[in-house]
């Protein structure tokens, strides 16, 4: 395993880690969760990505009871959460979802200290920006978090860079504790935001990445050239959403274009788009997911890809996958 600092800080983590959202609890219960943890832990992944949203709660839950069973010391992991959609989606509480003022915030904390049974949290993520709550509030809020012991670096996930320097900007203007890193999703097909929007900020602020859906939803694993298969993430019904993303058939085209690429570097079209996100060197960790253990191994193989990707195998990937990338 490789691993990178975050940000400017000097927390390492692994080039791959492990989330859980759509898994946990749809499809992963504790036993599964602790086997694949322990492969994950053993092959080297020391970062495992949570949010309070995820199966309403559950997956925190999950990976809390796991991470009890696996009792690992403390210090060699690190676990991550995200707050802005709440749990409360079917109630009237309007202080309780959709929103990143001070009080979910500081109640959506303990929330989640609870469900993971931990007390801290190593990386907390405003989840999405929010247009009615003053970005001072939120850095004040997020800062204190971190004041009070309960989590030690803090993010964005899917902010606008505009809104991550104005954040940026106001915690070193009040000497607070500065958003570190951002989640947003990386790809081959959804590249846009991170390459040309963030580009300042990397220089600028220091900014690093801990992206998700390095695989689109595993439409880069070739699976959905011939429509969606049975028990695969584009047939649960809570994913419906993404079926004409993953049908779609100009990108499927290129992804069995990008075939023959994967098989002279040695590996399959999976560990070839992992590798081609852990390549950015702004990234920090590709946070991959797993229902079974053995897509988590396979996932593993993708480093051994790294080295491999010169500058001509990058520009033949591009040359099918750009003329797409939103």
């Amino acid at each position: 395993m490789q691993y990178r600092r975050l940000g400017r800080s000097g927390l390492r983590v692994s080039t791959l880690s492990l989330g859980s959202w759509v898994t946990y609890h749809n499809q992963v219960d504790t036993g599964q969760a602790v086997e694949m943890m322990a492969t994950a832990f053993d092959a080297g992944i020391n970062f495992f990505d949570n949010a309070e949203v995820y199966a309403g709660g559950k997956s925190e839950t999950i990976m809390g009871a796991a991470l009890k069973q696996l009792a690992w010391p403390r210090l060699n992991y690190v676990v991550s959460t995200k707050f802005f959609w709440g749990l409360d989606r079917n109630g009237d509480a309007v202080n309780r979802k959709d929103t990143l003022n001070r009080k979910y915030l500081m109640q959506a904390m303990d929330g989640s200290l609870r469900r993971m049974q931990l007390e801290h949290i190593d990386l907390i993520y405003c989840h999405r920006p929010d247009p009615h709550t003053p970005i001072e509030e939120t850095v004040w809020a997020m800062s204190d978090l971190i004041t009070q012991g309960k989590a030690l670096y803090w993010g964005t996930s899917e902010w606008p860079a505009a809104d991550i320097r104005a954040a940026w900007e106001i915690a070193e203007r009040h000497h607070l504790h500065k958003p570190l890193m951002e989640q947003p999703q990386y790809h081959l097909f959804h590249r846009k935001r991170v390459e040309q929007e963030y580009a300042r900020l990397y220089g600028d602020l220091g900014l690093s990445l801990t992206t998700w859906s390095p695989l689109a939803s595993g439409l880069l694993t070739g699976k959905y050239q011939a429509g969606i298969p049975e028990g695969s993430r584009g047939a649960m019904e809570n994913m419906a959403f993404l079926r004409d993303g993953l049908t779609h058939a100009a990108k499927n085209e290129a992804v069995a274009k990008l075939q023959p690429i994967a098989a002279e570097l040695g590996g399959s079209l999976a560990q070839l788009a992992l590798a081609w996100v852990a390549k950015n060197p702004n990234v920090s960790t590709v946070i991959t997911g797993a229902s079974k253990l053995a897509q988590l191994q396979q996932n593993l193989g993708a480093l051994a890809l790294l080295d491999k990707l010169t500058p001509e195998v990058m520009a033949r990937i591009d040359a099918l996958t750009a003329p797409l990338a939103e």
